[in-house]
């Protein structure tokens, strides 16, 4: 049954139940009471004698009779007649003459009052009720009301409301402003193209990480435009009834052609619009999410682009989504919105930085330098922490060091103050960071160190050596690969350097990433001249989307497999040999860094320079 349907049934359902109702409160429950008789019989029962006691209302006379007269009534001693339109005087004038004691008292009353008590107000209240259920059902009163099913929930923002975005607002991104600026021009000038045979893009995908500002940047276009902006999550399309979600589809364009030119924006476009090909084989089909998707399908089909829609979506998987959906004449457009660059991320922290009170010693350049691969909702989350842990400590200001811890909790974790290091533990941490941080300083391509701490963080960590990219990489070469693998293993280098076979657990991490990395030289990168300019081995989640762990499908022989394990062991082994040679020619410097850092726990760049 479709959404009319269900309407109508719960209307008439509605409107009996009200009727009824009022019907029993109008006419009162049936309850044992006395034997009702005529006026004019009642009347001649009090002229000859056989009432003795009577009650009187405005329009009921209570009697009662003798026993003798109760016998010819089948015993009953009580009796009530409704008294007509009479004369006062006429009924009392007959009980004073008959010595009947009454009580009370009677007033005349026209018909047409008894009509309008008993039949006109009741019918009044019942269209009052029905009118107000209906109101509020269609409002979406009391949940989610049962004529609220195929209404979208969409949120809607225009100049009424108050919350304009503009491009001012969005950094980072210029690539995508770019694009973007010309579906603002479209909206406000349709005129320009329409006049030479072109049309407006039905859609446009926004397509990036998360937190890289894809809604941010659909309400900058709706805001520059200056258009209604309905927003939606593609999530709440679908609900357990099917046949909803497409109804919502339909009101929800409905709305938008009312109030064209307008912008429909549908954030996380995937929940429904994923491709209906997926899992078909192992009967894992979703009829709502299909249906939803069919009818989004024929919609961006439909409507009018001269009346200036624009379809805007985003998703994180762009390769999961419907073909249907990615052809031309529905989305016609992706615009992929990359993680922002070193002056991006700067540009970023400026726009988040307006609202809160920096310090003069802030560098928003060295925060982001500090933070490669965040977006712009982690470099607002930065921004914030610090501005938070500035008024905890009662600072009237957010100084540099406030939004370094910031990015040290987000990065790291919290402190570990309760971890209690004994002193050898502490001295093995601290000679383990100057490893690292010491074939940092040596090596050429490596990047600069920025501190050393051993303070525990929650991360599990006993301390850290941070470096601080100088620019922006986007290729990495083969002794810049040798370098980092280096520097990762310089921490154990030291430990054996200083406590020779008393090693510890500490290096389990670096160890990890250092034998990936190299791994990844020899397989992904080609760079082994034993196996040559071949890749080796199929990632099996970049092939398969579905699959529920990573894999790696195997395409090399068990001759290669030995191959790639020797090469894998003659890198790390030629870059450990290089580590511990620069650590044993440079140990005066290793022994007086780890000396000041169990002093202070924690140095910086210009202090571990004075040390070297």
């Amino acid at each position: 049954m479709n959404h009319a349907g269900r309407q109508r049934i719960f209307t008439l359902i509605y409107l009996l139940a009200v009727i009824l109702i009022f019907i029993i409160l109008s006419r009162g429950f049936s309850t044992p009471g006395p034997k009702s008789v005529s006026y004019s019989d009642l009347l001649a029962a009090i002229r000859a004698g056989e009432v003795v006691e009577a009650e009187l209302d405005e329009t009921e006379l209570h009697a009662k009779l003798t026993d003798a007269a109760a016998k010819s009534h089948g015993n009953q001693r009580l009796v009530a007649t409704r008294l007509p339109g009479i004369d006062d005087a006429t009924l009392l004038r007959d009980l004073d003459a008959a010595h009947v004691r009454y009580s009370g008292r009677i007033a005349t009353r026209a018909w047409w009052k008894d009509a309008l008590l008993l039949w006109l107000l009741p019918l009044l209240l019942i269209f009052l009720f029905y009118g107000v259920g209906l109101w509020r059902l269609s409002q979406g009163g009391g949940g989610a009301g049962s004529l609220t099913f195929g209404r979208n929930r969409a949120k809607i923002y225009d100049r009424s409301t108050g919350e304009r975005v503009t491009f001012a607002d969005v950094a980072g991104a210029d690539e995508a402003e770019d694009e973007l600026i010309e579906v603002v021009d479209f909206l406000k000038n349709p005129g320009k193209y329409r006049a030479l045979g072109g049309h407006i893009p039905r859609g446009v995908l926004l397509v990036g990480a998360p937190g890289t500002g894809k809604t941010l940047l659909a309400k900058a276009v709706a805001g520059e435009a200056g258009v209604p902006f309905f927003s939606i999550s593609g999530s709440e399309f679908v609900e357990m009834f099917v046949g909803v979600g497409a109804a919502r589809v339909r009101d929800l364009f409905e709305q938008g052609k009312q109030r064209a030119p307008c912008i429909i924006f549908i954030d996380e476009l995937d929940a429904v619009g994923k491709s209906r090909a997926a899992g078909r084989g192992m009967l894992m089909t979703n009829d709502e999410r299909e249906q939803t998707l069919n009818q989004l399908l024929t919609e961006m089909d439909g409507f009018d682009t001269s009346k200036g829609i624009i379809i805007m979506a985003a998703t994180n998987t762009p390769e999961v989504l419907d073909p249907a959906l990615l052809r031309a004449g529905r989305f016609d457009r992706q615009v992929v919105i990359d993680r922002p660059d070193l002056r991006g991320r700067e540009e970023i922290l400026k726009v988040h930085a307006r609202q809160v009170k920096l310090a003069p010693d802030v560098d928003l350049h060295t925060i982001a330098a500090r933070t490669p691969g965040m977006v712009g909702a982690d470099l607002a989350n930065i921004v914030n922490e610090g501005a938070l842990l500035a008024a905890r400590r009662g600072a009237g200001l957010v100084e540099m060091g406030h939004l370094e811890e910031a990015i040290d909790r987000i990065m790291l974790g919290l402190e570990k103050k309760s971890r209690v290091m004994s002193p050898a533990e502490k001295e093995r941490v601290a000679c383990h960071e100057t490893g690292h941080a010491l074939v940092a300083l040596t090596v050429e391509n490596a990047d600069p160190v920025h501190r050393v701490s051993i303070i525990p963080r929650t991360i599990g960590a006993l301390g850290h050596t941070l470096q601080l990219p100088t620019q922006e990489k986007f290729l990495m070469t083969r002794p810049e690969l040798l370098d980092q693998i280096a520097v990762m293993l310089g921490g154990r280098a030291a430990e054996e350097l200083v406590y020779r076979d008393a090693i510890s657990t500490g290096a389990a991490n670096d160890l990890e990433r250092a034998s990936e990395l190299a791994r990844q030289m020899v397989t992904r990168f080609g760079m082994s001249d034993r196996l040559g300019q071949l890749t080796y081995g199929h990632p099996l989640a970049a092939r398969f989307l579905d699959a529920p762990f990573a894999a790696e499908e195997r395409n090399y022989s068990e001759q290669t497999a030995e191959i790639i394990d020797a090469e894998v062991r003659r890198i790390i082994d030629e870059n450990y040999q290089r580590v511990c040679d620069i650590l044993a020619n440079r140990r005066p410097a290793l022994d007086r860094i780890s000396s000041e850092l169990i002093r202070h726990e924690t140095l910086d760049r210009t202090e571990i320079e004075k040390l070297v």
